[in-house]
């Protein structure tokens, strides 16, 4: 998931003075901080207007505006934040957690603004204002976490009897927000608070540069080719490509843009192998073209200063900071975990290699296969060994039909009903953005909106991703959900359908989960909602489960020309398919995490990324015919932000607490759609967000811990003890 809070340094301080409706408190100086917010000329800082409790004025945003909106914003939050530390009266929760709570309501609205104008419609104007702003809004995140006085009242609260007779939502929320203290230099004194500030205003300028780099080697980079270079290319893609280079003055040609969702279906399907090599270098060199947009220098810095901020606080390394308060609490267990999986996986490579020569050498193709080589082969494997076409399935994978298949799975389990919203109702940034809302079918209840914005174009960053507008809280009244999915989906031909890939609708499912579970929560406090990294990926990825349902299957899956349900042979063929090409799809992943991992317990003074990945993964016997997921020059995931730094691990963490939970689904007398089970899924694994701890709420659902074992037997992998019997 993308959110776009996560960008910024000291995220869990976002989080945790996330803003709600006021609150009247019993002394004089309570209610100063809790006084209702004053009516602003700025847009970005005004209260949302309109329906459904307020939406988010974006057809007003204006990018002047932006800047002034920001520093208005920061001193008014900061002005709260002083009234909180210098209030006279005994710490308590109220007074002081509860407070914090409260606080920065108008910065938070200018955040929902921003992380449109980061993620969705940048633009180089943008991003002079993002240079100049991201060292000042990480001066402002330090500022609060290195307020003596603010700290040593959430350590008394925290340290205080009053704690006992909290509710286990504020007992959380009083230790999250003690921890992220703690964990951002609040201990800290004198030179070394200093520093530790420098430092965080020198990593947000290198955060954002990196990710401009990528961004502009993504518009940049862009492969054109005309009509005698088409072969093997779907009707649909081709159409798509057409339209891309329409858009950019290029009306006659077609337009491989640098983006994952051209590239993959470019390297799969197209018979010109000079051109898949050239489409591949121009992806995976994003950010290592040795011009200026060139990552690896800002690498090392990162990775210097990271290692040098950690070193502050007592710690060892930046991974073993970072993974202290996680579920795998260790780098050792990550990487544990990691090497129970990479042997199986690096094993199966080396079987779909030997599939894919044998192909290339019955055709006379007279290669070796590499990197830009191993899709087109895989689909001839796939087709030879399951007699599956990923062309034909893709004429049943419409984009408007998949998201009527969620809303589909939403109802079942969720008891949610999606509304068209009238265009013209709810303000959106481009008219390409839909919106819905979102009620509980059997009482009619307003849950919230759900946007959606699918479609690739330019000044939009790639990939996938989920986020709010507004978090579901109740500690001031209740205040319901804007949400949003976003992806970069490559728009069909002007009357057409959009038709995407069966990992494309994977990841479609993936990322309406995380939009679920924005919708189901039900939590009092805004820092409820702050992840846990290594856990906030799972409820995503086992939505993704209910894509395979007969229910889906049998309703959604039609064809874009003839409305036909999709065959019945050809669902098999899916299913047997199910484990096909999983050595590629886990060990590219893999191969991020380990690296990820690694840059984050080595000692960066004399590091050459480019050279330390080379030997690394050599020294893990990396397949040569196979890259990783993210090369270091463009892992916008652990380099343009701390999100998942030290923490990409976290999706095959998270993938074992799926695929364990997917068996217990499985196992159910309903299947898939078992009333009691999805109770306890939307009680225990989504309505709750972070205010119970993670291991917890899975045993609660589950009855138990999660077991790798299920992950093993999901990939077609041998579980670990017969791996080592082999």
């Amino acid at each position: 998931m993308g959110k776009f809070k996560a960008s910024m340094t000291a995220a869990a301080v976002v989080l945790g003075l996330s803003a709600c409706s006021s609150q009247t408190d019993t002394d004089a100086m309570d209610n100063k901080v809790a006084a209702e917010q004053p009516q602003f000329d700025n847009v970005l800082l005004q209260q949302y207007q309109g329906p459904y409790g307020g939406v988010p004025a974006f057809d007003k945003m204006q990018l002047e505006d932006l800047k002034p909106a920001l520093e208005k914003g920061m001193a008014m939050n900061l002005a709260e934040i002083e009234q909180i530390a210098n209030n006279p009266n005994p710490p308590t929760f109220e007074n002081t957690i509860a407070a914090m709570e409260r606080a920065g309501k108008p910065l938070e609205r200018v955040f929902t603004y921003w992380g449109i104008w980061r993620s969705n419609k940048s633009s180089p104007e943008f991003r002079e204002i993002q240079t100049e702003m991201s060292p000042k809004i990480s001066a402002f995140f330090t500022k609060i976490t290195q307020n003596a006085k603010l700290f040593e009242r959430v350590k008394e609260v925290y340290e205080s009897d009053e704690l006992d007779n909290l509710t286990e939502e504020e007992q959380r929320v009083t230790w999250l927000t003690y921890n992220n203290f703690a964990r951002n230099g609040a201990t800290l004194d004198g030179e070394k608070k200093e520093r530790y500030a420098q430092i965080n205003q020198e990593l947000a300028k290198l955060h954002t540069q990196f990710s401009n780099n990528i961004l502009a080697d993504e518009e940049g980079y862009v492969t054109y080719i005309d009509e005698n270079e088409l072969s093997g290319l779907p009707e649909s893609f081709v159409k798509a490509a057409a339209a891309a280079a329409k858009t950019r003055g290029r009306d006659g040609e077609y337009a491989i843009t640098n983006t994952r969702s051209s590239m993959d279906p470019f390297l799969t399907y197209s018979d010109e192998r000079e051109l898949r090599e050239k489409v591949w270098r121009t992806y995976y060199n994003r950010g290592d073209n040795n011009d200026a947009q060139d990552n690896n220098e800002i690498i090392k810095q990162i990775l210097t200063l990271r290692d040098e901020r950690v070193e502050l606080l007592g710690y060892d390394n930046y991974a073993s900071w970072r993974l202290e308060d996680r579920m795998a609490k260790t780098p050792e267990n990550a990487m544990d975990l990691m090497m129970k999986v990479w042997p199986a996986a690096t094993a199966r490579v080396e079987e779909e290699v030997a599939d894919m020569q044998a192909i290339a050498d019955e055709q006379g193709d007279d290669i070796t296969i590499k990197p830009w080589d191993y899709r087109y082969y895989a689909e001839k494997v796939r087709k030879a060994k399951y007699d599956l076409d990923s062309n034909e399935v893709k004429q049943y994978l419409q984009l408007g039909k998949l998201r009527e298949a969620m809303f589909y799975v939403a109802g079942r389990l969720f008891n949610f009903e999606f509304t068209p919203i009238e265009e013209g109702t709810v303000p959106v940034f481009n008219p390409e953005v839909k919106v819905w809302e979102v009620t509980d079918k059997t009482s009619g209840e307003h849950i919230g909106l759900w946007y959606l914005d699918p479609f690739a174009r330019k000044g939009k960053r790639s990939g996938a991703w989920a986020t709010t507008y507004r978090d579901y809280i109740t500690f001031d009244g209740e205040q319901t959900v804007l949400a949003s999915n976003n992806s970069n989906f490559v728009q069909g031909a002007e009357g057409e359908p959009t038709l995407i890939s069966w990992d494309d609708a994977e990841t479609y499912f993936h990322e309406f989960g995380h939009a679920l579970h924005f919708l189901s929560a039900d939590v009092a406090y805004p820092t409820s909602h702050s992840g846990v990294r290594d856990y906030t990926e799972f409820q995503s990825q086992l939505l993704e489960r209910w894509l395979t349902t007969d229910e889906v299957i049998d309703n959604y899956l039609v064809h874009y020309k003839t409305g036909e349900p999709i065959p019945d042979d050809l669902v098999a063929k899916i299913k047997r398919a199910s484990t096909f090409n999983e050595g590629f799809k886990t060990t590219e992943y893999m191969a991020s995490a380990i690296m990820d991992l690694k840059y984050h317990t080595m000692d960066p003074e004399n590091i050459d990324p480019d050279k330390f990945e080379k030997e690394q993964l050599e020294k893990l016997g990396m397949p040569e015919e196979v890259v990783m997921r993210h090369r270091s020059p463009h892992f916008g995931h652990i380099f343009s932000s701390e999100g998942y730094a030290a923490a990409y691990y976290g999706y095959m963490w998270a993938e074992v607490l799926t695929a364990d939970a997917a068996e217990a689904f499985a196992e159910a007398p309903g299947g898939f759609y078992d009333e009691e089970m999805a109770d306890k899924l939307v009680k225990y694994l989504f309505s709750v967000r972070n205010a119970m701890d993670p291991a917890e709420a899975y045993r609660k659902f589950r009855g138990r811990d999660a077991k790798v074992d299920a992950l093993m037997r999901d990939r077609g992998f041998p579980l670990p003890d017969e791996q080592e019997k082999n």
